[in-house]
């Protein structure tokens, strides 16, 4: 784990977080760093803190476990039904000072009021969340709550005001601080950042259409990857140009060890590459030789895979990423993080093309934006333009449509409430 250092507003916000008892949702646009202030947190902080995340991958990204493997909830919709609790799971549950929720955007109103109960249950406390501090980091501008059958929105339609978490019933017992990161660093360019804002907010005038259109109609160099809405895309592009390269293909099979639950793996199960292939690494190098999302090309396929990135050649390694179970030491009194599953691949993905919604986190100097037909999702536009560092990066299939930028009008009323980080000066765009 590399320990980035905290910019004064992160900072700010990590001694709100360490020195009080209120709950906090932490948001900000793509690239303001929540990243990094929830590691800094999970690290330094002196609470008894346990972190958890919607989706298996989501886990796997900051260490955690699963909203539904953490809480023992069954899957869809909970509602009032009885919740059922071991009694590990309520040690546990017992001795949380702070419960951290990552990408709490996809995370539903019926999922949190569960979290709410199964605390107050097991902790036998009747104050929300059973007096635990709950601190959830996201940005509901980019990644939404996945709706399912119609049984499922019918009951949300009856239920809730909408589906999103910060509907959930427990906020009208309990206060959420809503502070929003506005020092962005992934981009530098003014213009840039102006254009995105407009993008995130559905406010884009002609004008800014007609500056991203203009900029994004030039023909991409070949070594340009492709963000795409579709996972049939994605496939079709890397299967295609991986078919291009001469050679046979090599097969590098994943170890999985333990109770990994599903196959919501972190990389691919059989990853096949050749040489000559494009691409992305999937973990930060320790060495800081390249970062999650960087872009090179295999060189050599040995035991091992060369690589070359930027002009330089490294070799990389199978890596193991671990899946988390927390426990109570009754010995110690305090939680522990056990590994329960293993999973051992080379951390590299075929990038020719990858899909917005994997894209997620990522940072590229240029990409090709293909939106298909249309786009699907709120925040979906966004997120694949956010992901560049400069305007000059962008390669777009088509021109941009108004139809292109959905914003969700319950989220535009909730992020209403948001204040800026207290103390620290904030960073408008233009």
């Amino acid at each position: 784990m590399v320990d980035q250092p905290l910019s004064p507003e992160q900072a700010a916000v990590f001694a709100l977080i360490e020195g009080t008892r209120e709950h906090v949702f932490v948001t900000g646009r793509a690239g303001t760093g929540k990243s990094t202030l929830l590691n800094h947190l999970a690290w330094k902080t002196s609470k008894q803190l346990v972190v958890c995340a919607p989706t298996g991958v989501a886990a796997l990204n900051v260490g955690g476990q699963t909203i539904h493997s953490l809480f023992r909830l069954p899957i869809g919709v909970i509602a009032d039904h009885d919740i059922e609790q071991g009694p590990e799971v309520r040690r546990v549950l017992g001795a949380i000072d702070t419960l951290v929720i990552d990408e709490v955007s996809m995370v539903s109103a019926d999922l949190l009021d569960a979290v709410d109960r199964s605390l107050r249950q097991a902790r036998q406390r009747r104050e929300p969340f059973g007096g635990v501090q709950v601190v959830l980091f996201g940005d509901p501008y980019q990644l939404a709550p996945v709706p399912g059958d119609g049984e499922e929105r019918a009951y949300y339609a009856d239920t809730y005001r909408s589906m999103w978490f910060f509907d959930a019933r427990v906020w009208q017992e309990a206060e959420l601080r809503i502070v929003e990161l506005s020092t962005i660093h992934r981009q530098h360019d003014d213009e840039f950042k102006y254009l995105l804002e407009g993008v995130r907010h559905g406010l884009v005038t002609a004008e800014m259409a007609a500056r991203l259109n203009e900029t994004g109609a030039r023909t991409a160099p070949d070594d340009v990857i492709t963000l795409a809405t579709t996972n049939a895309t994605v496939t079709r592009i890397n299967a295609a140009s991986l078919a291009r390269l001469p050679g046979r293909v090599l097969t590098a099979r994943a170890e999985v060890n333990g109770e990994f639950g599903g196959r919501a793996y972190p990389a691919d199960e059989a990853l096949e590459l050749k040489t000559g292939a494009r691409v992305m690494l999937l973990r930060n190098d320790p060495d800081l030789r390249w970062v999650n999302g960087s872009i090179g090309t295999v060189t050599k396929i040995d035991t091992t895979v060369w690589v070359e990135i930027d002009g330089e050649e490294h070799e990389v390694h199978p890596v193991t990423w671990e899946r988390f179970r927390y426990s109570y030491s009754p010995a110690t009194k305090r939680l522990t993080k056990d590994v329960v599953a293993e999973f051992i691949q080379f951390p590299l993905r075929l990038a020719w093309a990858v899909t917005i919604h994997k894209s997620q986190g990522k940072t590229y100097d240029r990409a090709i934006v293909d939106l298909g037909s249309r786009s699907f999702a709120p925040g979906q536009t966004y997120v694949a333009l956010s992901r560049l560092t400069s305007l000059d990066g962008l390669y777009l299939t088509r021109p941009l449509r108004p139809s292109d930028i959905i914003v969700d009008e319950d989220v535009e009323r909730f992020m209403a409430r948001a204040t800026r980080v207290p103390g620290v000066a904030a960073e408008r765009t233009a």
